[in-house]
């Protein structure tokens, strides 16, 4: 029987978000809340079932018993590792909400397990959507990785924090590891052309130039440089990292060859390092048209809860770009700002919440007739 109200409960959203913020969850390390959510879901009564990942770990998808999900709402519910293992879970601050994940994204998740939830207990439950909850997103995307080997839906809505912006674009990604290597010498003998530290400060300033003279319209940050604790010596080798974040049409392969033929040309210059580059990650960055049904629904939605229709591009890669891989077409929306993110006092407005819950729900619903 279906009944009139499927209102999204504020007090039983805001006690689920605290539960999940208050459960640490650093990627790799799941179990506990997908242990508590699990629970929590069949507890209320909703066919969640769990995808295998590894040995321990799982994502948690609640699909329509009968037929293809038209659409999927899909969060991860892994963190960053925490700013201070002290002080990480649920604080309020007026309408914000503090703690870890509370941006990115355990309040898009409660959000979304709150829309389906609330319409589940209304009567509900031929839903043409699924409900997934992944693992690992912020380090190998393994969840979204195995989701794809079984599950396909036309479309999807990320909860990344887009500050309720939608994201009909994303940015693509690229990881690159750069390593140099030389002779262990006594610190004394030191000279600059033969120490590997000193020959990867030139490579990440010659990757700077390029970066801002030839693709100004990229981001990049030089993540993590390693080396091996020498003592009193020169180290023999150094490695590098480096995130570059690149616009939805950029042309990944061009700008991976120029890289490479960069690092290879300075390799050249200095026959006393071993010089090597490797791109251990390449996602490539996608745009969809402004139309399509999903695309049509949210728009009417927008316009019901007098929310502005203002599109922009996701500026960091996500599971949405290993989704577009699959043949998904992914939307990032979601509450808070991806400037709060990994941030020591990541924070969203309980209110923007609240009102994520609202817009999926009712997106939900427009797809039932």
């Amino acid at each position: 029987m279906i009944k009139q109200d499927s209102a999204i409960d504020p007090q039983r959203l805001r006690r689920l978000l605290r539960r999940l913020m208050d459960i640490y969850s650093p990627s790799g390390k799941e179990e506990e809340i997908l242990a508590y959510l699990h629970g929590h879901l069949k507890r209320k009564g909703l066919p969640v079932i769990r995808q295998e990942v590894d040995d321990s770990r799982y994502n948690l998808i609640v699909a329509p018993p009968e037929g293809d999900a038209r659409l999927a709402l899909i969060g991860h519910l892994d963190t960053v590792v925490a700013y201070d293992l002290e002080q990480y879970g649920y604080e309020e601050e007026d309408d914000l909400i503090i703690g870890l994940g509370a941006a990115d994204m355990k309040g898009g998740c409660a959000a979304m397990v709150e829309a389906y939830l609330s319409l589940w207990e209304a009567g509900h439950q031929q839903l043409p959507v699924a409900l997934v909850m992944v693992v690992g997103e912020e380090e190998e995307g393994d969840g979204a990785e195995r989701l794809m080997d079984e599950y396909h839906f036309p479309w999807a809505i990320i909860a990344e924090p887009t500050d309720l912006r939608p994201c009909l674009s994303c940015y693509g990604y690229m990881e690159a590891q750069i390593n140099t290597r030389g002779r262990r010498v006594h610190a004394s003998l030191a000279s600059q052309s033969q120490n590997p530290i000193e020959c990867m400060r030139h490579i990440l300033i010659q990757i700077s130039h390029y970066m801002v003279q030839k693709r100004p319209e990229g981001v990049y940050n030089i993540r993590d440089i390693l080396s091996t604790q020498a003592g009193f010596a020169v180290p023999e080798w150094c490695e590098a990292w480096l995130d570059l974040h690149l616009p939805p049409k950029a042309a990944l392969g061009e700008i991976s060859l120029e890289l490479e033929e960069l690092v290879e040309r300075l390799s050249k210059e200095n026959s006393h390092i071993d010089t090597s580059i490797r791109l251990a990650t390449v996602e490539g960055g996608y745009e969809l048209p402004e139309k399509g049904s999903v695309v049509e629904a949210l728009k009417t939605v927008y316009q019901q809860h007098s929310q502005p229709w203002e599109l922009q591009s996701f500026p960091s890669h996500s599971d949405a770009n290993q989704l577009w891989a699959s043949g998904v077409k992914p939307i990032l929306l979601g509450p808070g700002q991806l400037s709060q993110a990994h941030a020591p006092e990541e924070s969203v407005s309980f209110q923007q919440v609240v009102i994520a819950a609202e817009i999926y729900r009712d997106l939900i619903l427009s797809l039932l007739y």
